[in-house]
């Protein structure tokens, strides 16, 4: 019994197995979601609008894809100190560089209708700085949004950086 029971297991994985993806790609890849459809070339995205996606950790549509109906924000990313730090950032770009201090970045956010409802987080995290005191501390940073001072570290005694959820 139990080798008949073994046998039928291994014809019936073999068969799903066998089924799965067998079409090449004719049929939608065999899957629920279709990931494995292929897409004609008409449809697929230029190759200068996928590396821009890519870049930016966006989709193709962009961040304005919602056609029009998005709100949009001036969001100014500010980190004081003096010296050189390593800055993490993310609004309309991300980016982790090291920048010479004082450092500013302002960037145009236009949210999509989802964005709006639950929010777009905007941070700047940044790097080490030496204090006062001769210890290292974390360098203030500040973000604005639409002239609007919304976020701060308290002048570098905050090490989680600055954020704030645009909506």
């Amino acid at each position: 019994m139990r080798k008949t029971v073994t046998g039928v297991a291994l014809v019936v994985a073999a068969a799903l197995l066998t089924g799965c993806g067998s079409d090449g790609g004719k049929k939608g890849g065999g899957g629920a979601d279709g990931a494995g459809a292929k897409v004609p070339a008409a449809q697929s995205p230029s190759p200068a609008a996928t590396a821009t996606a890519t870049a930016t950790g966006k989709a193709a549509a962009g961040k304005g894809g919602g056609g029009g109906d998005g709100a949009t924000h001036e969001v100014t990313l500010e980190v004081s100190g003096q010296g050189k730090t390593q800055i993490m950032y993310n609004a309309d770009t991300s980016g982790f560089d090291q920048q010479t201090l004082p450092w500013t970045k302002t960037e145009t956010v236009k949210l999509t209708g989802a964005e709006q409802k639950v929010g777009y987080l905007v941070t700047v995290v940044p790097g080490s700085i030496q204090g006062a005191d001769g210890m290292l501390q974390q360098a203030p940073c500040v973000i604005k949004v639409d002239g609007k001072q919304v976020a701060d570290n308290d002048g570098g005694k905050n090490p989680k950086g600055c954020t704030y959820k645009i909506k």
